[in-house]
């Protein structure tokens, strides 16, 4: 067994026993800094009759909505993505929709789970933030020991006949040296969200108040520094809840399903 193999044994193992923690109850936070090295994933989780249309909105979209994995209707492996994962178990904290609205936040979908359910995991800028920390740049939301800030903005996805709206990104903020750094390092994971869409400004793609973002939380952005902003991941959700379906579940934003993929799979060398 090679070096690298035996490394990617030894991230699948921890993967695999964090869900295990995740499924006894006993970790119930967000899962950033967990399983290091192993892709993370964002969960819609849609009514079958609806599955079709969001696979064709992400597919006009792959920046915000890089699919991942998409399982057959009741499904509740993801084989390709891990060994032993149940989506209804396996996440510290999920969000259970009812047209659109918020009913509920648990730590299972054992109670809610329906057979027409189709699961789709999407890319999560945690695996490019691996990258960046390695390359020694500093996270912001990481050092401050928060969630990263997310922001709708007035950047229009490709829509659907049934799914239009905003993009949702996410920000980081860099001196300029550092940002251009990072745009190269994250340039090389199309998989998870890739290169920044927009640098700077950020009333340019219609964020008023960057100290109060949609979700997640603000951070320090120092004056030497400039924001730089990423397709997010919760863009789905926030599409998935202008149409307001009947039944919908998300993962709550920052408690992500961690897989025994590599990080290093998704990166373009």
């Amino acid at each position: 067994m090679d070096r690298n193999e035996s490394s990617s044994q030894t991230q699948a193992a921890e993967a695999a026993r964090c869900r295990q923690l995740i499924r006894q109850g006993k970790h119930v936070g967000p899962t950033a800094g967990l399983a290091p090295g192993c892709v993370q994933a964002n969960l819609m989780i849609l009514p079958q009759a609806l599955a079709s249309e969001f696979l064709l909105f992400c597919q006009r979209n792959p920046k915000p909505c890089p699919v991942l994995s998409v399982t057959a209707p009741g499904e509740i492996a993801l084989p390709d993505m891990g060994a032993n994962i149940d989506i209804r178990t396996d996440v510290p904290r999920y969000r259970v929709w009812r047209h659109g609205e918020l009913v509920s936040e648990p730590q299972d979908l054992l109670d809610v789970w329906r057979d027409d359910l189709v699961t789709f995991a999407i890319g999560c800028s945690f695996s490019f933030e691996e990258a960046l920390l390695a390359d020694g740049l500093e996270l912001r939301h990481i050092s401050q020991g928060c969630n990263v800030p997310m922001y709708r903005t007035n950047v229009p996805t490709t829509g659907t006949p049934l799914l239009q709206g905003p993009m949702v990104v996410s920000m980081r903020p860099f001196k300029a040296a550092d940002a251009i750094r990072a745009i190269q390092i994250t340039s090389r994971f199309p998989a998870v969200h890739g290169a920044p869409v927009h640098i700077g400004d950020p009333s340019l793609i219609g964020i008023a108040n960057i100290q109060q973002p949609d979700y997640g939380d603000p951070v320090t952005i120092k004056d030497d520094e400039i924001p730089v902003f990423w397709a997010c991941g919760v863009t789905p959700q926030a599409i998935i809840n202008q149409v307001k379906p009947e039944f919908s579940i998300t993962h709550a934003p920052g408690h992500m399903l961690i897989t025994d993929i590599s990080n290093n799979q998704l990166a373009i060398l």
